[in-house]
């Protein structure tokens, strides 16, 4: 053992493989604990994806992460001066304290009361904090002088903790939301997407009653009128989750500029959100047509699938765009060399 750590400390400085080993112990809680939801809740079954996920995302990012650690032990490496490297150095601690308290506050309030949705996203929230802040305290220190950086985004701390960012907050998106939270959120899209589905069919001039988050339907079947009602399953909560986390990986692994992540998670969740009014459409069609009672538990599962099969498809359609670099050339009369060489030999 005393042999495999003094090979690995030749790699990696001894404060940062430690806090990359009690980092792997947080996220291991926190997996251990959110296992809880993912199979007790459909909405989170995506959940079981997270770890492998987030080790193929420290696996494929580990040569930037070692680049960004000899970064920090150059020579003269740059870092934040001044009242930024002060207030810098201050969140960073004080990240690292409030962290531990709300993630063993969240451990003690599961080991005590069992596991509950509070408990869980108190644990996630804690371990997200103390994974970044273990790692910004444990990067290793200059060899001489530091360099005063121009800036919070040129500092080599932050730099190597930013590569960090995917592994540790995408554990808030597999958490369960708190149960106020996820009701409002989900009386809002119920209310957006019955909306919707009740403007579509009275602009086509198709006979429909709306009645809060019910849609009286015309009589079709032996005299029976059809009322579909549009439940919380049908409200999208589900799919904007999963798009979420989706969309969260593909910019933390496709795309290198924050502009682009941002505005690929953005697109992730109103692709979800369009495509959950497509669904509701889908099925409103069908009990239009075939009846209320004609919807079976297949149909929306179907209806379902289709939904989150085609947002993903719909995310890496946009990542040829994302990372689509344009060239402009002023011409300025001169001539351009050829590209080609005018006489036989090696191009």
């Amino acid at each position: 053992m005393t042999d495999l750590w003094k090979k690995w400390t030749a790699i990696v400085p001894a404060p940062f493989l430690t806090a990359l080993l009690l980092s792997a112990g947080y996220l291991g809680f926190t997996a251990w604990e959110q296992s809880h939801w993912w199979l007790a809740l459909s909405d989170y079954s995506f959940g079981w994806l997270v770890p492998l996920f987030v080790a193929f995302a420290v696996h494929d990012r580990w040569p930037s992460i070692m680049a960004g650690v000899r970064a920090c032990a150059a020579p003269g490496s740059p870092r934040a001066a001044g009242w930024q490297g002060g207030a810098l150095a201050l969140a960073a601690y004080a990240a690292l304290v409030v962290g531990a308290v709300i993630f063993f506050v969240g451990a003690a309030s599961r080991a005590a009361a069992g596991s509950a949705p509070a408990h869980t996203l108190a644990v996630s929230v804690g371990a997200s904090a103390l994974l970044l802040a273990t790692l910004f305290v444990s990067a290793p220190d200059p060899e001489g002088a530091a360099t005063p950086a121009g800036g919070l985004g040129r500092d080599a701390r932050v730099r190597l903790v930013a590569l960090f960012v995917f592994p540790a907050l995408v554990w808030l998106v597999s958490a369960p939301l708190v149960s106020v939270v996820q009701q409002r959120l989900s009386l809002f899209l119920l209310g957006q997407v019955t909306r919707a589905v009740f403007f579509t069919f009275d602009t086509l001039g198709l006979a429909v009653e709306r009645q809060g988050n019910v849609l009286k339907l015309p009589e079709v079947i032996l005299g029976q009128r059809n009322d579909v009602g549009v439940a919380e399953a049908c409200s999208g909560i589900r799919s904007f989750t999963a798009c979420l986390f989706a969309g969260s990986f593909l910019a933390a692994v496709f795309l290198d500029r924050f502009w682009k992540k941002v505005s690929l998670v953005v697109l992730a969740v109103v692709f979800a959100f369009g495509m959950n009014i497509l669904r509701a459409l889908f099925l409103t069609a069908w009990a239009y047509n075939y009846g209320e009672h004609s919807m079976e538990q297949k149909v929306h599962d179907i209806a379902g699938y289709a939904v989150l099969v085609l947002t993903v498809a719909g995310l890496l359609c946009l990542l040829p765009l994302f990372n689509l670099k344009l060239s402009f050339r002023q011409h300025d009369g001169t001539k351009t060399p050829t590209p080609f060489p005018s006489q036989g030999g090696q191009s």
